[in-house]
């Protein structure tokens, strides 16, 4: 009993010194320097030209382009970096809700929404003209809500037909359903250490992680208490976070499958639309429905905001960090899409 004791306040000390010294939630070592959260970031590009509600965005695997959808009917690559617009593509449906940059060659972007269709769109950074899909993926029932592309040949999509499906992108066929949510599943997110792992959140208020190889689910988390609008993975792979409409983000662990933290305070009322890590894993971006952007930092305290970026107009409505880690990008129904560093 003694020994036991001894132990748990060895862990509490670890734990402890690990928060001091800037290590994650997790006490696993973070980059060599650790994220100042008492600096804010600040708007250093703004993306003009689209004209209509932005809906999506995802950065490609160079960290300098990235891709967004608007409802405008045009999915649009950008350099962050310069602001100018590389390509603009223009889609048979202006319906739409996703976008994904394939992240090992950049050659690939795709998009779907209420079409039930997720077109593959094969891109040359030249600016020459892209006019046509390269493949339209047909099986689900419902509208697209979000597509993530498994290497280059494999892509995970996610439908308001209450199922995820795994396709070869060469063949433009179906290899696999995903069937266990009772509701519309509205965001997934591939592990970034395990490509075999993804997780989904759904309108039945509960994120699932599943087996890519078996299509079984492994775990199930509950204790949103509203629609789960988007999931993302910590950078070690051992921890999800999910935004939910019931105004909370929350930061489950694949190890102990339970939740280990919830971010929300009395003051934020409006719903999440979506949540991604930074790539320490230190802070939990999360974009609102009250036009703003909240940081959470994993290892503070659970109503405490780390940070606050303001500037949009309208709901901000998709966010990322690119793969380097040195900038996040917002997009909002204002049309804009907002480059942080």
């Amino acid at each position: 009993m003694g020994d036991d004791k001894t132990r748990i306040e060895s862990l509490k000390a670890q734990i402890q010194e690990a928060r001091q010294d800037g290590t994650n939630a997790f006490g696993e070592a973070q980059s060599a320097h650790p994220v100042d959260i008492q600096k804010a970031l600040v708007c250093r590009r703004i993306l003009r030209g689209h004209f209509g509600k932005v809906y999506s965005m995802h950065w490609a695997g160079n960290s300098t382009q990235l891709v967004s959808a608007s409802q405008d009917g045009k999915l649009i690559i950008w350099n962050a970096r310069s602001t100018n617009k590389i390509l603009a593509i223009p889609l048979r449906s202006s319906w739409v809700m996703t976008c994904a940059y394939e992240q090992t060659t950049d050659e690939l972007v795709a998009c779907g929404g209420l079409d039930n269709l997720c077109s593959i769109y094969k891109i040359k950074l030249d600016g020459t003209a892209v006019n046509r899909a390269e493949k339209e993926l047909a099986a689900h029932d419902g509208y697209l809500s979000c597509c993530r592309f498994v290497g280059q040949k494999q892509l995970l999509t996610a439908s308001g037909d209450s199922t995820c499906m795994l396709w070869d992108v060469d063949r433009g066929e179906s290899i696999r359903s995903f069937n266990d949510h009772a509701g519309d599943v509205m965001s997934l997110a591939v592990s970034p250490t395990d490509p075999t792992i993804f997780v989904s959140g759904s309108c039945d208020s509960t994120a699932k992680v599943w087996d890519i190889r078996s299509g079984k689910c492994l775990m199930t988390f509950r204790g949103h208490e509203s629609d789960i609008n988007s999931v993302s993975f910590f950078p070690s792979g051992n921890a999800v976070g999910s935004g939910s409409d019931d105004s909370s983000c929350r930061l489950w662990d694949l190890r102990a499958v339970c939740e280990i933290n919830q971010f929300g305070n009395d003051r934020i009322l409006c719903g999440i639309t979506s949540v991604e890590f930074s790539k320490s894993g230190r802070l939990l971006f999360a974009g609102y429905d009250d036009y703003t952007c909240h940081g959470w930092d994993v290892t503070g305290a659970r109503s405490q905001i780390s940070m606050k970026l303001s500037g949009h107009e309208n709901r901000v409505s998709c966010l990322g960090s690119n793969p380097a880690g040195n900038a996040l990008c917002t997009g909002s129904w204002d049309t804009l899409l907002k480059v942080w560093a």
